[in-house]
């Protein structure tokens, strides 16, 4: 059995045959006709809506020296209806604006979100969270930082922000994703990340580059 996988087709293999935009807000919706290879011959025809949202960066900030972890909790319109509280626990995280790299967005939104000045950044991993009709992906990433006198209220108020930070134990986020408390898939993945490196990030400093 192979353990290595790789696709057979790629986007050359898609032909577009129409983009339509249906709404330009601050996200945008377009109509897309396109054509692609079936797996077992021939082509299909189909007609899908696609949501233009931008790509974002989530940070996930930890303090080696308290092993603790900084998160933020904000209102949340899409988990209406959907959990027990649409007031989510999440990472720090900001859209990508034109010529900012990864790290810039992770920066910025750490000031404006956490009050928190990074120190070395680590890759996680990047993904598409609903391929089947958004074309988002999400860089997330992990930044050493110093928790001490972290918290309070944040946010801009030009964006309607009103955010609130949390100081956690690691031992005791990485509960709230063993108990299902957690229902975002960045904070899920970088927990888990953190727990499986868990021990090499404990020897590093907030000024560590390597």
């Amino acid at each position: 059995m192979s353990t290595v996988w790789n696709p057979v087709f790629d986007e050359r293999d898609v032909r577009l045959e129409q983009d339509e935009t249906l709404y330009r807000g601050f996200f945008r919706l377009h109509r897309l006709t396109l054509s692609h290879p079936r797996f077992e011959g021939g082509r299909v025809r189909v007609q899908r809506e696609l949501l233009d949202r931008g790509d974002a960066v989530c940070v996930l900030l930890y303090d080696p020296l308290q092993d603790a972890v900084v998160m933020v909790e904000q209102f949340r319109v899409g988990a209406m209806g959907k959990t027990d509280s649409p007031w989510l626990l999440e990472l720090v995280a900001g859209v990508v604006e034109p010529g900012e790299s990864a790290e810039d967005v992770a920066r910025r939104e750490s000031v404006e979100e956490a009050g928190v000045e990074l120190g070395a950044i680590f890759p996680i991993t990047g993904y598409l969270p609903s391929p089947g009709g958004c074309d988002e992906w999400i860089d997330v990433v992990c930044a050493l930082i110093d928790s001490r006198g972290v918290g309070g209220v944040h946010g801009l108020d030009s964006e309607g922000e009103d955010i609130k930070v949390h100081v956690l134990a690691a031992a005791d986020a990485f509960a709230l994703v063993e108990a299902n408390r957690l229902n975002n898939a960045a904070a899920i993945i970088a927990l888990q990340w953190l727990q499986l490196n868990h021990g090499r990030l404990q020897q590093m400093r907030v000024s560590d580059e390597t």
